[in-house]
């Protein structure tokens, strides 16, 4: 039979303290095989990225969807919306009034998958490892407020930390904090290929063809000891070359979900016409998307520049033309639905403006037309990314400003271009490791940033974002980040466009789609059973 589109209302977080980590509530099985889900994403090995699935290394949402089913971490984001809860802690909490001390108790019994025991002094390994390896990914930075850590015996981990931090809990629950296995992973050095050793639910194999992944098989590990029911007892996630390949897939039966990354085009299908025993799940989403400077690069040097960009871009237009419904203008880097949010950017420019844009560069004596070349990649967001800069160069080149050209690059090799310095401008998109205000503006801001921004504010990064991270109450930090978003919008190190929903489509006999992405669109395969058809 055809489903309708199921939607699910933000009022979902409200739930969280109630559902958290509380596992599959649809009572599913796994009575006719592995479930698999289908995704766009591409797992490659590469010569500048030979490790993609090291804890220590891995930043990007594919590599945390395969990440979060087999490493265990101390904390873990719950369901819905809320603050993250012990995993394969017992317990974690501040012990000191300046949340400079954090202490966590593992739960009994923990094993790797190969059934050795985790112990405090793993943890302490794993975290200390990936702050020594520091890798170019960046993703060692949210980890950064850490001085020391300490074993305590077996089960408990102390974190001395160099200044107050009320986001750490959270970034114990991301994958650079997993607990690895120490006889797998060299202290020193990422571990190359596609191998995985943790406590977490599923044990991988990977399925590799010409040094890419194609196939992740996720089969239970039944040495698991931790907050999840696991509601599956083998899952698999499958990369497809593009969203219409995996369309074709879902309706034939031959995959149980699909994932990131739908087309447009495919969510308006679905919400009409799902197809045969087929479900669209609309989630609300935290995505965003953006354009990113080398603001050392001749091009963009001058802040004139990224200020005209940011009066000349038109997001209404660019979202209607693109994404419809699917996505809404977003005017600072942190997306309207955090707290923390503030309109800055819709404050410095207003409604788009040419006059306004050229009185920017006549004041700064740049010569126009600026010529520039917007970067984007083929193959990692979907296959709308090229039309939204089809639409992003209309606009600028309009103006009579700018004389700007379009190039799309493979993400395995966009991502060591970019952050080798290569590229003047880009787009990225942000898929936030936690959803709090300081993981949309410390990732792109502070020393170590992933983007590698030569762009330094020492007001952010010495007085604003160690203010926002001292109050525990996350309403309270407002002044604070209200203040890095006004200067990043008047000297534009990045220049916000759009957040999203999220979506999956699923096969109608599968159980717990509702849980399957968390707040941060990372996939929770656990959450998946199969039922009967509807």
């Amino acid at each position: 039979m055809n489903r309708k589109t199921l939607v699910l209302p933000a009022v979902i977080g409200l739930l969280a303290p109630v559902l958290a980590a509380c596992g599959g509530t649809d009572g599913g099985s796994d009575g006719g095989g592995a479930i698999a889900v289908g995704t766009t994403d591409r797992f490659i090995a590469t010569a500048d990225a030979p490790a993609p699935l090291d804890p220590a290394y891995a930043y990007d949402v594919g590599s945390w969807n395969i990440l979060r089913q087999t490493v265990q971490t101390l904390m873990i984001q719950p369901r819905g919306e809320g603050e993250p809860v012990p995993e394969a802690a017992e317990s974690c909490t501040f012990t000191d009034t300046g949340n400079e001390r954090y202490v966590c108790k593992l739960r009994e019994g923990l094993k790797f998958a190969d059934g050795n025991p985790v112990t405090a002094k793993d943890v302490k390994y794993s975290i200390d490892r990936a702050l020594a390896i520091k890798a170019d990914s960046g993703v060692s930075a949210l980890l950064s407020t850490i001085d020391t850590v300490e074993a305590q015996g077996e089960r408990e981990v102390v974190f001395h930390l160099k200044t107050a931090d009320a986001t750490f809990p959270y970034k114990l629950s991301t994958p650079v904090a997993g607990i690895v296995n120490p006889a797998d992973y060299d202290k020193g050095k990422l571990r190359d290929g596609f191998e995985v050793s943790g406590s977490g639910p599923y044990k991988l194999e990977a399925k590799v063809e010409n040094d890419e992944m194609v196939s992740a098989v996720f089969t239970k590990n039944a040495d698991y000891k931790g907050a999840l029911t696991v509601n599956n007892d083998k899952a698999e996630i499958r990369s497809f070359k593009d969203a219409d390949a995996m369309d074709a897939a879902l309706q034939n039966g031959d995959i149980d979900v699909m994932s990131r990354t739908l087309t447009p085009e495919q969510i308006k299908k679905l919400s009409i016409d799902p197809g045969e025993n087929v479900e669209l799940i609309d989630m609300p989403g935290l995505e965003i998307r953006y354009l990113a400077f080398n603001t050392d690069a001749p091009g963009v040097k001058d802040k004139a520049v990224r200020q005209a960009m940011a009066q000349v871009v038109n997001r209404s237009e660019l979202v209607s033309k693109v994404y419809g419904s699917q996505a809404e203008p977003l005017y600072s880097l942190v997306p309207a639905t955090i707290t923390g949010h503030s309109n800055s950017f819709f404050n410095e420019y207003g409604d788009p403006s040419t006059d306004k844009a050229e009185s920017l560069l006549a004041k700064a004596d740049v010569t126009t037309p600026v010529k520039l070349t917007l970067h984007y990649t083929t193959d990692h967001y979907g296959a709308a990314t090229k039309q939204e800069f089809e639409v992003l160069q209309k606009q600028l080149n309009a103006s009579g400003l700018f004389d700007v050209t379009i190039k799309g690059t493979p993400w395995d090799s966009f991502v060591p271009a970019q952050r080798k310095g290569s590229y003047e401008v880009w787009g990225m998109g942000w898929f936030p490791d936690f959803p709090d205000a300081d993981n949309y503006l410390a990732p792109f801001l502070d020393d170590d940033n992933f983007l590698k921004s030569p762009y330094a504010n020492s007001v952010i990064r010495n007085t604003l974002i160690p203010a926002s991270r001292r109050e525990p109450d996350r309403g309270s930090a407002a002044t604070s980040l209200t203040e890095i978003q006004d200067i990043v919008a008047e000297d534009v190190p990045v220049l916000p466009l759009w957040q999203g929903k999220q979506y999956v489509a699923a096969r109608d006999d599968i159980t717990g789609t509702a849980y399957v992405l968390n707040s941060s669109s990372t996939l929770q395969l656990w959450e998946l059973g199969r039922g009967v058809s509807g």
